[in-house]
This record gives structure tokens, sequence and C-alpha cells, in this order.
């Protein structure tokens, strides 16, 4: 092939001496209408189809024929003869000139690019001058391809109105190259945008030989990647490869991708169904390209199951007024040439020939009454493409020829004449073209001669009688911004693939959902992610997120994790059960010391009341009222001023209360000394003497709660460091030292206690109040010296549980231990509520 081209360019191309001739080698007779006018085009199309050879077994010279009819071929060319009529019809285009065509019908490669240099020489094989402003053509890729690589090497402009190859926008490579039909790179573009729009990630590809296919398939993979779409498999099929065939049926019915994108040409299309039929391969997705989508010949029963719901872009649907008549009125007469006479032999299965067995044409047959895609005048598409093609063409020329007052208004330069007009002007004024058709189409080129990109999305939909309909359901217009090119129609019913009730699901990987993150595998495409649920702590409030995020200090991930919400405080309430019991404690505490008091104040005249110090004990009595009602402080959610109490009234008052046991403990040690011949030691401990030491002891308290509030007092805090998921609402200490020394001097006045009272225990009155008070100050030392670990170790609410529990047993331990015998004397043992009973001296 690529010889075969080199020749045919050192045929027309070259230096032309005088004495040099240029010809194409043999006798082509290629063309098949013509009408001549002022003004020249040419048309190449493939109206004969499927060339064969026929070698003679070297006998003879070898030469080919087309054994089969291109329906849809012949209606482009007829369509491109129509549309030079009603130019020629047309009174402001061009006028006082007449457009002239050529169509040439070629079969195979060899023959198409001949065509188009015997339509660029003109009818003479020896002009070399070539009479054709611009050449039509042709449907395939490939072809214009090899075609403009000839004509372009003398400025012969291409007007092609069914290659799409993006890669023909190859100014570099193609320079004269235009077309009316949207690049593949549009078609791309669109077709990506559909999977995107349906969230098809996970698709595969079957595609043909050619360049068509082979360029589309490469650039939509391309594409499909920049945009997070994974093509699972893409097959190359050939028509004649049976192994490779039957490796792309296993492949469709083990792959997982729902979704399958069939970027064929009609005859491999044609092909590929015809040989797919057989198989029950179904609960696909297909989506179709532009060159087979709209063509409903390619329906049958056998098919059902695979071109049911597909769907895919095609040319804009367009009215061509007439078109349909003039296709309809032709006429195989004796003006026509013998390739109508055999394509309406093949249109009605009938012979011109008396001889031949078939049944006799007539000539008047209707073409109403048969289905071909040459007769299918119901909706026009590529047809169109080549209708503004002849158009666009006719406007250069009208472009070029103007001329006001001696000079052509476009250029400014002189005017031309019909005979000055050449191919390399016409390509110059393409590149300005600028116009819109009788039926609304806008036409212009771009700096890669490609036209305006818009597609009609169609679903194919079966009807009930068994027949197929190609519905319009969408739009795709390049022209519009982002995110609005594609857009369905309002209310539109569609049929999905697999007779499926809704869209179809073909992703790899379902989308990682808020509060997981998701994780690309080297080894796998990007589409075939792993999820991950995001760790403690973090969150992700997106789908597909890359990476999970801290949420702030004060916030905490819901259980979902796509979410930070205000983490739950905690304090000790009283409307918890601790907080109701420790409550209640305290308030029973409260009462008892309330119903003791009653109680001694009532027997306040009695011996056991006397002899104890009734003044001590009334004060012990209201401290411990204090101690039990500070531990309500300690309840409640805290604040500046809970806080500064809590700790201040507790200590104070504690030191008070041992304050006032202390006093008793040294009233009973000196009421023994006092005993002794010669002692007057009781004089120097009187009552005044005992009321300043407890003032003196509780001052002392109050002066290290005082430092503590000036220096560094306690504080509300919200604490985060303990628990991860929830904020600590407690008093924080300020100053550690402050804490531990109210702490200490509590414990130095009560271990004081406990050893005096210790000293004293064994003294010989019957109702010794030394036992009592060293057993009180035992217990109250267990408490506190229990209450160390346990509140340095407790987390949360429960601290302050722990110090709350230590202030009401050792409150308890003080209340019980000193007033319940002396209560049990007073109510119940009246009779040992004497003086001589509580000094001794009574019998045993």
């Amino acid at each position: 092939m690529g010889v075969v081209i080199i020749i045919l360019l050192i045929l027309i191309s070259g230096t032309r001496l005088e004495a040099q001739t240029c010809k194409v080698i043999g006798k082509t007779e290629l063309m098949e209408f013509s009408k001549d006018g002022d003004l020249n085009i040419a048309g190449v199309f493939s109206i004969t189809s499927t060339s064969k050879l026929v070698d003679n077994n070297y006998q003879a010279v070898p030469y080919s024929y087309c054994k089969r009819y291109n329906h849809r071929e012949l209606k482009f060319a007829r369509t491109m003869i129509f549309t030079v009529e009603e130019i020629n019809r047309d009174p402001s285009l061009l006028p006082g000139l007449r457009l002239g065509y050529k169509v040439y019908n070629g079969c195979g490669t060899q023959n198409l690019i001949r065509a188009a240099i015997e339509a660029i020489n003109g009818n003479d094989p020896l002009d070399c001058s070539g009479q054709t402003l611009a050449v039509l053509g042709h449907s395939s890729s490939g072809v214009s391809d090899d075609i403009n690589t000839i004509i372009s090497a003398v400025s012969v402009p291409q007007i092609s109105h069914l290659s799409t190859c993006a890669c023909l926008s190859d100014k570099i490579r193609y320079p004269t190259f235009f077309r009316t039909v949207p690049s593949d790179r549009f078609q791309i573009t669109a077709l990506v945008q559909l999977m995107k729009y349906f969230d098809w990630r996970w698709v595969g590809i079957i595609y043909s030989v050619g360049t068509y296919a082979e360029a589309g398939t490469s650039e939509f993979i391309k594409e499909a990647q920049r945009e997070g779409i994974c093509v699972e498999y893409w097959i190359r099929y050939r028509k004649t490869s049976m192994s490779k065939f039957r490796t792309t049926v296993k492949t469709l019915q083990k792959s997982s991708s729902k979704v399958v994108l069939m970027f064929m040409s009609l005859s491999y299309a044609k092909s590929f169904l015809s040989k797919m039929e057989v198989f029950n391969i179904t609960g696909k997705q297909w989506v179709g390209s532009e060159s087979w989508i709209t063509q409903t010949s390619l329906y049958s029963a056998d098919r059902k199951h695979i071109l049911h719901g597909a769907v895919g872009y095609a040319l804009p649907q367009v009215s061509i007024p007439g078109l349909g008549n003039f296709l309809l009125s032709l006429k195989p007469d004796e003006s026509q040439s013998t390739l109508i006479k055999a394509i309406w032999e093949d249109f009605f299965d009938c012979s011109f020939t008396p001889a031949n067995t078939s049944t006799l044409c007539t000539g008047a047959e209707d073409l109403q009454t048969i289905s071909s895609d040459y007769t299918d005048v119901k909706i026009f598409r590529e047809e169109n493409s080549v209708y503004t093609a002849v158009y666009s063409v006719a406007f250069a020329l009208h472009m070029l020829l103007q001329c006001e007052r001696g000079l052509n208004p476009t250029t400014g330069k002189p005017c031309l004449i019909k005979d000055n007009v050449q191919p390399k002007l016409v390509f110059d004024a393409m590149k300005h073209v600028n116009f819109s058709t009788k039926n609304g189409a806008k036409v212009f080129f771009d700096k890669n001669g490609d036209s305006i990109a818009k597609y009609d999305l169609v679903n194919w939909q079966m009807k009930e009688d068994g027949s197929v309909e190609i519905v319009k359901i969408g739009q795709f217009d390049n022209s519009l911004p982002e995110g609005q090119k594609l857009k369905l129609k309002d209310n539109t019913k569609i049929d999905w693939g697999g007779y499926n009730d809704a869209v179809v699901r073909s992703v790899c990987r379902e989308p990682c959902p808020p509060g997981t993150r998701k994780a690309t595998d080297k080894n796998k495409p990007v589409c075939c992610f792993d999820c991950f649920q995001c760790p403690e702590g973090t969150i992700s409030n997106k789908t597909n997120s890359l990476d999970c995020f801290t949420c702030p200090p004060e916030f905490w991930p819901n259980e979902v994790k796509d979410q930070c919400v205000p983490k739950p405080t905690e304090y000790l309430s009283y409307a918890e059960t601790m907080g109701t019991l420790l409550t209640a404690f305290g308030t029973f505490g409260v009462f008892l010391s309330v119903l003791i008091t009653t109680i001694f104040f009532t027997h306040k005249e009695t011996p056991i009341v006397r002899a104890n110090n009734s003044e001590l004990s009334f004060l012990l009595l209201f401290s411990l009222k204090l101690c039990f009602l500070c531990s309500l402080t300690f309840i409640g959610q805290p604040t500046h001023w809970s806080c500064v109490l809590r700790h201040t009234v507790f200590s104070i008052t504690f030191v008070l209360c041992i304050s006032c046991v202390l006093g008793k403990t040294i009233v009973v040690l000196m009421a023994f000394r006092a005993r002794l011949p010669g002692s007057n030691v009781m004089k120097w401990f009187g009552a005044a003497q005992q009321r300043v030491s407890v003032l003196i002891f509780t001052l002392v308290q109050v002066v290290i709660c005082i430092i503590w509030l000036t220096t560094n007092p306690p504080f509300p805090n919200m604490n985060m460091q303990y628990y991860k998921d929830r904020i600590i609402l407690e008093c924080a200490l300020g100053s550690s030292i402050g804490f531990w020394a109210v702490l200490g001097y509590i414990g130095i006045l009560a271990a004081l206690c406990f050893i005096l009272a210790f000293l004293a225990r064994k003294l010989p009155d019957s109702f010794n109040e030394a036992k009592i008070i060293t057993f009180s100050m035992l217990i109250f030392c267990a408490v506190w010296i229990t209450f160390i670990p346990a509140y340095v170790s407790s987390p949360g609410k429960f601290t302050v549980a722990v110090e709350i529990f230590a202030i009401l047993s050792s409150s308890f331990g003080l209340l019980l231990c000193i007033f319940a015998p002396k209560c049990y004397i007073i109510l119940l043992r009246p009779e040992l509520n004497s003086k001589k009973h509580l000094m001794g001296k009574m019998s045993t």
C-alpha cells in the first residue's frame, strides 16, 4: 500500500518541465455521476464495497472487482448531487455561476486513492492542471488519511463528512483537511462525560481494527484515566480470527464490569453482532460509537438481548427539505450509469436482462416499498454532514468571487474571475467560512479544520411489535461550559441494558463512604481501591476521602466517623445515682448532727453532757454539720466559686472539727493530771484557753487557704487528656502544694489528737472519753490514709466521689464514735447518767 502511494505521488508531483506529462497509469473509469459547471467539486464514495481479487492462476494480469453495494454511501453521493442542485437554484449564492460535480466510486483503498487522483486531474489523464477545486470524502478515516496525504501536496482542500478520527486534526500531517462531522476527540469527551454522568467507573472496550477505532480507543483510555474511569479490558476485534473472538466472549462472560463500549466502524459492528447473537451474554449495558449507534439495520430478534437499552452518541437529527423526495425519485433510466441499474436489481431482486432467470425489472418499481439504508428518509443525521460540506465549499467560492468596485470586500484584493480560482485559494478561503445553512446549522472551522461538536444521546428502545426505535434522550454540546455540556431531556423514558429497571452500577469497588479513607493498590487499577476505617479520633466527611482528619480538642467523631460532634461532658451531678446517694448521705449526716445537737441541748444539765465539756461538744457538732454540708459543694457542674468554696470550706471545717476533738482530748488529760496531789494544771487550760486553742488551730488553716487562693487558686477545668471521647469537668487544684498543705495540716492535727488520746486511753473513769476519741481518730486517719491512693488513681468524676466519700466517712466516724455512746446513755440508760458512775465510784 505504501509503495502505491509513493508511486502515485511521484506521478502527480515534482518539477514540471516542458517535455514532461502527467497521467494516471491505466484507465480507472471510477467516475459514476458528473455534471459540468463553471466551478467543479468532486466527491469520493464507496458505493460498491468488498473488493475481490481474481489472480487468474498467474496466466493473465490479475484484476479486482466489487461484489457488494453500500446503500448508505449511495445515499451520501445522491445527497451531494441534491445539495449542488439546490445551491445552483439559489440566486444569492454564487450568482451567475453554476457549480458542477463529479462523483467517484471506489472499492478498496487503492481504487479510492486512484479516484481521488483522477478527481484532481480532471477528465483528461494528460491534464495535470486539474479543474476540481475541492474533494468531498471519504467516510472512512483511514481512507481520508491516505487521500489527504496525496492531494495536500497540490493544496487541494478535502472536506470529509464522516471521517472522525482525531488524528486527522493534525495540520502538519493533513494540512488541507476539513470536516463537517465532529472529531472523535469530542466524541471521546462526550463518552467520558456519559460514563461520569451515570457513574460508570469500571468499563470494558471492544474495538475494531482500523484508524477510526484504534485511535478512538486509545484516546478514550487516556481521557477516561484523567477522569478516574478505569478500563477493565480492551480487546481488538478482527473479522477473520475466530480464536480471538472466542477469547473476547470468555472475557465478556468473566468480566465484572457491566458497561461495554463497542467502538467500531459500521461494517465491523455488523460482523461482530452477527457472531455475538448466538451467545447468551446478558446483564451488560452496551455503549455504541457514533458510527453504528443509529443503524437500525443492525437489529434482529436474535440480537435483542444485546442491543436492548444500548446508548450512544449520534450526529444531531436535522431536517433537510426536499432531500427525501429527491432520494426516492431515483430511477434506472438510460441516462444513469450501469451502477444504478445494478443497485436497482439488488434493491428489488430483479434483472434488466431478459435472459436472466430472475424477475424482470421494469424500472417503475417504487423505492418506498423496500427497507434499506438508502430509502430511510425519516431522519437525516450523516446526510447533513454531506449537505454542509458542499455548502462550505460553495460559501468559500462565494467569498473568493465577491466583487465591489473592482475589489474583493473580504480580502481587499482585486476581484477574481472564475478562471482564476485555484484549489490553493479555495483552501485559504475555507479557513474563514462562517455561515448558517437553510436548516439553521451553524458552520465554521477551527484552526484544526474541525467543525462544531454537537451530538444527540440516543437510546435503543424495543416496541411491542418487536421493532426497534432510536429515541433521543439527551444532547451533548461542547460549546457549553463545563458541567453543562451533557444534558438529559426531562421526563424521558430510558431503557437500560440487560433489562434492568434502573441504571446499572459498574464500579470495580463501591466508593468509600464517609468515615473511611481510600487507599490505592499499585498492583491494581486506580478504581480498584481499598477502604479503611478512620483511626480513633479522626473523621472523613466526604466520599472517597484520601485522608482522615483529626477532630478539634473539644470534639469527637460520631459513631460512623463522618463528622465531629461536641464531646459529652462528665461531672458528678445530682441527677445520677452516685450523686443522689452521696447527697442523701450528706443530708442524713446533717440531720443526724442536728438530732444529736437537740438531744444534747435538752440534756445539757445532765452529768454526761457537762462532764464532756459541753461547749466543745456543741462546737464540734456545729463543725460536723459544716463538714456534711461542704460535701454537697463537690456535686454539680464545677464553677469558679464552687471550686474555691469546696476546698477552702472543706479544709477549714475539718480543721475546726479536729481542733475541737483535740481540745476535748487535752481537757481529758488535764483532768487526769489535776487528780494527782499538788497538780495545778487545769488552770492553764480552762474554758478560755480551749476557745483560744481552737481559734488558733483554725486560723492557721485559714492563713494557708488565703495564701493558696491568692497565689494559685482552684479553677474549673475541662480535662481532655484522661479520656479521648469525653470531657471531664473538674476543679483543677491550681497549686498542688496548697492542696496537699491543707490536707497535711489536717493530718498533723489528727495525728496529734490520736497520740494524745492514745496516751489517755487507760484513765480510770467509768466513761473514758479518751478511748472513744482514740477509736474515732483511728477511723478518721484510716479513711484519709486510704483516700490518698484512691484519690490519685480515680478517673474523672470518681475522683470527686472518692473525696466526698472520705469527707462523709470521716465525718460519720467522728459523729458516731464520739456522740453515739453518750446518746445511748442519755436516751436508753439514764441510770448511768450520774456523776458517781462517771467518776467510777459505784460498785461494779
